[in-house]
């Protein structure tokens, strides 16, 4: 979401009957000793070329998944075992090409692009934003979903928040979370980015609205709605598309790939394609809270521009 690095996601529970709230920090200390490993692992192989990735993972059996620690899209469960959509995505996806192990490496959401790029892991499979930005660094695979935004706030919503320009109109007090696209999308709409309340994750941005600290906090839809099911004092409100520049934004998330490995890429483009004709796509991200309405036919050339 964030051009270029910033954090698309927020921490929020899969689970229909009610989301363990889950925060970074703690997700990625869980992680640490894998994330150790991995990072050990291919600090062996970082000065060795590329060359044909698809080819040199099939021969070694494993491929190094960049995750984030972020619930719903690559975390450590409540069994202790790597899940998320990504990951459990990638698992089917990578098999199918001949790799069959995947190893998470847990990092920083903002050390994914400069770690895939160093070649700590071969690929981030952490539901990543496509961009503009973003895609002069690195190359996309086409989005497993896409994304609007919603916003979290008081039950009843008594300011009547439904979109960037009324929390501008209102004088809001606004929250969103570090790194977030949602920060330029309020800046782009004219909130004073200084007056911004910038606050870890979505988890932190409901208890904010819950004490009265701000109005609204601005997230996906996916984790605001997630985030807000239990909660007697907020509600999520309905998704809508950011207007920038005059034209609404629709976002799209995707796995991430060096630039010199398109072989790698088409490779998981055509397996990702087949599943989203065959409905098995949907079948696997929505034990994590994606509905039909995430489902989408946008390209990672389309959200590059």
């Amino acid at each position: 979401m964030a051009p270029p690095f910033g954090n698309d996601t927020e921490t929020m529970g899969p689970r229909a009957s009610g989301p363990p709230r889950i925060g970074r920090r703690a997700v990625l200390a869980g992680a640490a000793a894998a994330g150790a490993v991995g990072a050990l692992g291919a600090a062996g192989c970082s000065r060795v070329p590329s060359g044909d990735t698809l080819a040199r993972l099939k021969s070694q059996g494993t491929v190094r998944l960049g995750i984030a620690g972020e619930v719903p899209y690559g975390y450590i469960d409540d069994d202790g075992e790597f899940t998320g959509e990504a990951v459990e995505l990638a698992k089917v996806i990578f098999k199918r090409l001949g790799v069959d192990r995947v190893q998470p490496v847990a990092t920083d959401f903002s050390s994914l692009i400069p770690g895939l790029k160093t070649q700590q892991f071969d690929v981030v499979s952490a539901g990543m934003y496509i961009n503009k930005e973003r895609c002069q660094q690195v190359i996309f695979s086409d989005p497993e979903y896409q994304m609007l935004d919603s916003f979290i706030v008081r039950k009843g919503n008594p300011k009547n928040l439904r979109s960037y320009e009324d929390v501008v109109r209102t004088k809001a007090k606004f929250g969103t979370g570090t790194g977030y696209a949602e920060i330029q999308y309020a800046v782009d709409s004219g909130y004073p980015e200084k007056d911004i309340v910038i606050l870890q994750d979505q988890v932190a941005g409901l208890n904010a609205v819950e004490a009265g600290r701000i109005d609204v906090f601005a997230g996906t839809a996916l984790t605001t709605r997630e985030v807000t099911r239990k909660s007697a004092k907020a509600e999520a409100t309905e998704p809508f598309a950011p207007v920038i520049k005059g034209e609404k934004r629709i976002d799209g998330g995707g796995f991430t790939f060096r630039p010199n490995d398109t072989k790698l890429r088409d490779a998981f483009n055509v397996e990702i394609h087949k599943m989203k004709d065959s409905g098995e796509l949907f079948r696997i991200l929505r034990p994590f809270g994606f509905t039909e309405a995430e489902m989408t036919t946008l390209t990672a050339e389309e959200l590059c521009q």
